[in-house]
């Protein structure tokens, strides 16, 4: 496909062409409405200039007769302004006027036409054209008045001209533009369409471009740019999960695997036997329960329990998983302080929004303990769990009195697999905080990680479903 023919293809190059001719036609009848109106307004004159004529004419008739009206036909038809004028017998025999060479049948019959005629004076000259009026009078006369209408040609021909050319330029211009404009406008998709290429090709690092004209290619293209920034990272996401999951659940499948082979090789007793399976169990519930949460993840990100959102009061939800870790909390040496104010109304999933609140409970207890690695050892500390409304939104607090989390660290650590802690010695799989941010992002909120001065606040804002107040208002 040549480039014209590629050009001439173009959605951008039909459009303007369909316009250029939408606009030529209304162009045209716009002008020659023009014309038409100036023509019959300059016909309109000629015709009542003749029939002003044709009432003094007939008057000085009927006052004086056949050789009055001669007398001043052959006076008028000498001044210079004058129009048409002729008297003639009933068999064509010119009496007066200013006419030559008039065919006999124009003068047999009463009314209005438009004929060639040649001036008496102007024997020698091209004919010209007028509107004339036949008028029958006593004793078979025949008068003839008329008005030269070659002004009225000449302004056919003024407008018509210039009309025809001017659209033809018009045409040719326009398709000259259109070609141009659609050469600009092929050309930044053909950007657009090498970009795509390359991303499909397997580079997600390609962005379109951006002139910053704000027009609606910038527009559809900070659109895909945003849409490729969350590709990429989901594809690098999958890529970090593919690789964590080789590296940290390698570990414990491994570790598995070796006690099931120690077993097979020391145990003797019935009692062994029973410890090494019982302890593989353990180790299998571990791996089940690491699967589940990443299904749990992925479907969260991929938006697949919107279907399922319901409205529910997270107030109760907090305080039915705050009743459950209240004896955890006492046991670690933590006192485990809830403040709601309800209710607390929300669109979402009541199940993941409480298995997401029971993940920020158990790792703000188990990095809290007192007797844990990392904690000082010394009076009992608070973990509080803060539940309010401010105005259309709600506001979850989670903050403990642990360690804490370096400022540096704390984007990180929303991402799977991501554990602070090198000697590993807690149990987990770093796990709890990316099922919190991607439940958060399912229900429309924002997570963020703050200072607690010492230990770590952890505040969770979400929108309030104002469905029934604003049925009662």
């Amino acid at each position: 496909m040549t480039a014209l023919g590629k050009l001439i293809r173009t959605t951008a190059f039909k459009l303007l062409a369909a316009y250029l001719f939408i606009f030529a036609l209304f162009a045209g009848s716009v002008i020659a409405y023009l014309g038409w109106h100036t023509q019959r307004l300059v016909t309109r004159q000629a015709v009542e200039a003749i029939e002003n004529d044709t009432r003094f004419m007939q008057a000085q008739f009927e006052r004086g007769g056949i050789t009055r009206l001669v007398q001043l036909v052959n006076r008028r038809a000498r001044a210079p302004d004058a129009g048409l004028l002729l008297i003639a017998s009933f068999n064509g025999d010119p009496l007066a006027g200013n006419m030559l060479n008039l065919p006999l049948n124009i003068l047999d019959r009463q009314g209005w036409r438009e004929i060639d005629y040649v001036r008496s004076e102007e024997s020698s000259g091209p004919p010209s054209r007028a509107l004339v009026q036949v008028i029958f009078l006593p004793g078979e006369y025949r008068l003839l008045i008329g008005r030269d209408i070659v002004e009225r040609e000449e302004l056919r021909q003024i407008i018509i001209g210039p009309a025809v050319w001017g659209l033809a330029l018009l045409v040719v211009l326009g398709m000259a533009g259109g070609l141009f404009i659609t050469r600009r406008v092929l050309k930044r998709i053909d950007q657009m369409t090498a970009i795509s290429d390359g991303i499909m090709a397997g580079d997600l690092s390609g962005r379109l471009a951006v002139s910053g004209t704000g027009d609606e290619f910038d527009r559809l293209a900070l659109s895909l740019n945003a849409m490729l920034d969350r590709i990429e990272a989901l594809m690098a996401g999958l890529k970090q999960v593919s690789d964590n999951i080789a590296h940290d659940l390698k570990t414990p499948l491994t570790r598995l695997r070796n006690r099931a082979e120690d077993a097979l090789r020391t145990a003797q007793s019935e009692p062994e036997w029973r410890l090494a399976t019982e302890r593989t169990i353990e180790e299998s519930d571990g791996l089940i329960r690491t699967f589940d949460a990443l299904l749990m993840i992925a479907r969260a990100e991929a938006g697949q329990a919107r279907a399922t959102m319901l409205r529910f009061d997270l107030a109760e939800t907090v305080a039915g998983v705050a009743e459950l870790y209240e004896p955890v909390a006492d046991e670690s040496g933590l006192d485990l302080r809830v403040e709601v104010a309800g209710p607390l109304p929300m669109r979402g999933v009541r199940e993941l929004f409480g298995q997401a609140l029971a993940n920020l409970l158990d790792n703000a207890i188990k990095y809290s303990a007192p007797d844990m690695p990392g904690g000082a050892p010394g009076p009992r500390r608070d973990v509080t769990l803060t539940a309010r409304r401010d105005g259309d939104r709600l506001h979850l607090v989670v903050a403990d009195r642990g360690p804490g989390i370096p400022e540096a660290d704390r984007p990180r650590v929303l991402e799977r697999f991501v554990r602070l802690e090198a000697s590993r010695t807690r149990p987990g799989f770093g796990l709890g905080l990316s099922l919190v941010a991607a439940v958060v992002r399912l229900h429309g909120g924002t997570l963020s990680l703050e200072g607690n001065d010492p230990g770590l606040r952890i505040v969770i804002d979400l929108p309030l479903d104002l469905t029934d107040e604003a049925a009662t208002d």
